[in-house]
């Protein structure tokens, strides 16, 4: 049986632990190492893990609770604070593997979660945690998907929220984080600004009992990204795909997926197997695909542009460690214009009927880009990323997408427009 904690009871988790030092902590809110300020990651019971077995998830709830003895919260259902994301599709993608020159080829859409976007995942098992540590408002920095969900998850569970994006945020997010009735809040500048503004207000008297799911209580929140790395393994029958393409904004997406594969060769869901992973980033905010290119693990922060504003992260603060994850695997980062993002979107709509966001599209315009670099096997069993709905971002392609006719309600108007050639 998982280990018994005394805020969290029975978890398989046993404290958090510096990615950079090992310093090691109990479950609290916090996200830097107090020794050298690196960052905090759950640090978990091997053995408890590998009690972990396919029935054992095979038998659990259709939602990425199936998952719960690999996280750190959310063991019992009670202690849930979830609109019980997971169990997104993975698409046989044949239109696109041939048009692309590919053996096969799947799409793991994440745009099928509750508000459209894998961030239900992460901010499920972040609010869990908040409940269990004693928090009573739920926020984020976000550009854009991660306040929808905190704002719905907060909304579900009565909690009150109030999060803060970038003023320039496109509005369909604007609006589907709006809808649920809390606090938002537009801030004059990047979201690397935002995100300096949220780490500040912790410290503040009047922001003491609110969970900042991407800053306080981060450890706990990137742990939800690992379930989108179980799902495959588990849709593809328990096997690991050969590689995968993975959007990276902060990169923590890209190193918690990378986390996954490993977990599941090491406990025995899977056998042993290498997935190469690949890396994918907008030319308008590319600091970890620069510095994979520059052949350094050092990030330059940059100021972001372009259409994948979701992808808009300038400090990545996960950069280093997704250029580990992409280094050691054999993979690579590639980053894509925005006329190259516009033609991936409609490249996965034409070819699967999935509407992707930018960030799909930069998914799926990478995948290309790879391919006819060499960089990316064509006949390796292949897996990409769509973390989000196309319905947020319609800016992006609505000038490439409208009528391919325009007629009068008549058969000669119909003729003369040649559809009854």
């Amino acid at each position: 049986m998982p280990s018994a904690h005394p805020v969290f009871g029975d978890t398989p988790a046993i404290g958090l632990i510096c990615r950079n030092c090992q310093a090691t902590y109990d479950l609290i809110a916090q996200h830097a190492c107090w020794e050298c300020f690196g960052p905090l990651e759950v640090n978990y019971d091997a053995a408890a893990l590998a009690r972990v077995t396919r029935e054992q998830i095979e038998s659990g709830p259709q939602n990425l609770w199936r998952y719960a003895g690999l996280l750190p919260v959310g063991q019992n259902e009670s202690d849930r604070l979830s609109l019980n994301p997971g169990l997104t599709p993975l698409v046989e993608a044949d239109n696109l593997a041939r048009e692309l020159g590919m053996r096969k080829v799947w799409i793991k859409d994440d745009s099928a979660n509750p508000t459209h976007s894998f961030k239900d995942r992460v901010v499920s098992v972040a609010a869990s945690a908040a409940g269990k540590l004693g928090f009573d408002r739920l926020a984020c920095a976000s550009t854009g998907n991660l306040a929808n969900s905190v704002a719905a998850h907060a909304a579900r569970a009565g909690y009150e929220s109030i999060v803060f994006i970038p003023y320039d945020l496109e509005t369909g997010k604007v609006v589907t984080t709006a809808v649920y009735g809390g606090g938002l809040v537009a801030v004059n500048g990047s979201y690397d600004d935002v995100n300096r503004l949220c780490s500040q207000l912790t410290e503040t008297d009047e922001f003491e009992k609110t969970a900042f799911v991407n800053v306080n209580i981060r450890p706990y929140y990137a742990e939800g990204s690992k379930t989108l790395g179980y799902e495959v393994a588990e849709q593809l029958g328990w096997r690991l795909p050969e590689q995968v393409v993975i959007p990276a904004a902060s990169g923590e997406l890209l190193t918690k997926v990378h986390k996954a594969f490993e977990e599941c060769a090491e406990i025995g869901l899977t056998d042993q197997a290498k997935v190469r992973v690949f890396g994918a980033q907008s030319a308008g905010c590319s600091p970890i695909a620069d510095a994979f290119d520059a052949d350094t693990d050092v990030i330059t922060p940059v100021k972001p542009t372009g259409i994948a504003k979701s992808l808009n992260i300038g400090d990545p603060a996960a950069g280093p460690y997704a250029i580990e994850s992409v280094r050691a695997t054999g993979g690579a980062f590639a980053k894509v214009d925005d006329d190259e993002i516009r033609e991936g979107i409609r490249l996965l709509a034409r070819t699967t009927g999935i509407f992707a966001e930018t960030a799909g599209g930069v998914s799926v315009a990478t995948l290309k880009k790879l391919l006819d670099e060499g960089r990316l096997d064509p006949d390796a069993e292949t897996v990409v990323y769509n973390t989000g709905e196309g319905l947020k971002t319609l800016d992006a392609v609505a000038a490439q997408a409208g009528p391919t006719h325009t007629v009068d309600a008549s058969l000669k108007s119909a003729k003369q427009a040649g559809l009854l050639d």
